[in-house]
């Protein structure tokens, strides 16, 4: 079942981080390096995260963390952004490491697609990583295209030269 999120106070906070608790602990390295308390690292990390769905993502009215849920288990979240009419970007496409290479972030990719073309046209943009085969093949799959070598970060307003910019347009 798909879950449209427009609101913090919606989100599950322990089935969210439960979807990124890998990326999450591949973190503490990057941002908390010096902590020798890991469990108060992931904390931060996690604080960190939530913080910035609260305090940034959800400013906008019209972005929605879009999530995929089998059997009451959230399974497969992204966040959608909302660019201008006609225009998406994509963010965080995650599946929960127990539930990877069962084909959900396809089938949540999918079903965000269908309910946007029920608005009518658009485009959805992404930044993947050249080296995440999986997120290419998933995007490709959905019918996304690389338009670029280089992936333009609508958020940062900046493009990324380890990133393919992907595109789908209806």
């Amino acid at each position: 079942m798909l879950i449209k999120i427009n609101s913090f106070k919606k989100i599950d906070r322990i089935k969210l981080m439960d979807i990124y608790s890998e990326g999450n602990i591949e973190n503490i390295d990057y941002f908390y390096s010096d902590m020798s308390d890991k469990n108060e690292a992931l904390k931060r990390i996690e604080d960190n995260f939530l913080n910035y769905i609260k305090e940034n993502f959800f400013k906008n009215i019209r972005n929605k963390y879009m999530i995929l849920e089998v059997d009451g288990i959230w399974v497969s979240a992204l966040r959608l952004y909302y660019v201008e009419d006609g225009l998406y970007y994509i963010e965080a496409l995650e599946t929960h490491p127990e539930y990877r290479k069962k084909g959900y972030g396809a089938k949540l990719l999918l079903q965000v697609l269908d309910l946007l073309k029920e608005t009518g046209g658009f485009k959805i943009c992404d930044c993947i990583r050249k080296e995440n085969i999986a997120s290419l093949a998933t995007h490709k799959k959905c019918g996304f295209e690389i338009v670029s070598e280089k992936g333009y970060d609508y958020l940062q307003k900046e493009s990324d030269e380890r990133s393919y910019g992907m595109e789908y347009t209806y």
